[in-house]
């Protein structure tokens, strides 16, 4: 799983540009950015009522990755111990949470968004140990980031390929986010479909098509 997301992270990295690891892109911003988003979908005002958004915020922490794995790539980082602290993220517990217990839960989230945030800017890098800690406070298991990797990665590339670069790219569909449209796909589509990512690259598109057909 590891070295498939390695793969594709390399080639999406290729389609936004050749020579993307002699740029010298700043993925640290990225990710600190990444991360106040990710705090806004999961919520953090206190003077209004706010339910965490937990598939947006799983994708939020995909995004995060691939920015981070990009670094890591690009840093020839030694991936053997990346892949050893993430297959060590625990099962995420099943049962409920009484009220008070999720609400600790939840402060303890934010906290390690924030740890991964203050890390990112204080090294100008990617702080992987920190990372796996807001996975796992989420929680969100090794594969579950897996899967929704794939996911977005196809998202990605599909954003590139009808002109995100460009910003000729529609990133509502129909009146909602393309992220919407992509989990709904996902929740239709099962990994263990044959051509899988092309499946899901199929199902992607006609919905992108069909505001123009209307």
């Amino acid at each position: 799983m590891f070295e498939t997301m390695a793969k594709m992270q390399d080639e999406h990295n290729c389609l936004v540009h050749p020579q993307w690891r002699e740029q010298g892109y700043d993925y640290y911003r990225a990710i600190w950015v990444e991360c106040a988003e990710l705090l806004d979908h999961f919520g953090w005002k206190w003077w209004k009522h706010q339910s965490p958004d937990m598939e947006q915020s799983r994708l939020e922490l995909v995004d995060i990755w691939h920015f981070g794995l990009s670094e890591l790539i690009r840093d020839d980082a030694p991936l053997d111990q990346t892949l050893a602290a993430l297959v060590a993220l625990p099962v995420r517990p099943t049962g409920s949470d009484s009220e008070p217990q999720a609400a600790v839960a939840a402060e303890a989230f934010r906290g390690a968004v924030e740890a991964l945030a203050g890390q990112t800017l204080q090294a100008k890098a990617f702080p992987l140990p920190e990372f796996v800690a807001a996975l796992a406070a989420l929680p969100m298991t090794y594969a579950e980031l897996f899967e929704l990797y794939i996911g977005k990665n196809v998202l990605n590339r599909f954003r590139q390929t009808h002109g995100y670069k460009e910003g000729t790219y529609r990133k509502l569909w129909a009146g909602r986010e393309d992220n919407e449209h992509l989990m709904e796909v996902l929740a239709e589509v099962p990994v263990s479909t044959p051509e899988y990512v092309d499946t899901l690259y199929s199902r992607l598109e006609a919905r992108y098509l069909l505001p123009d057909k209307a």
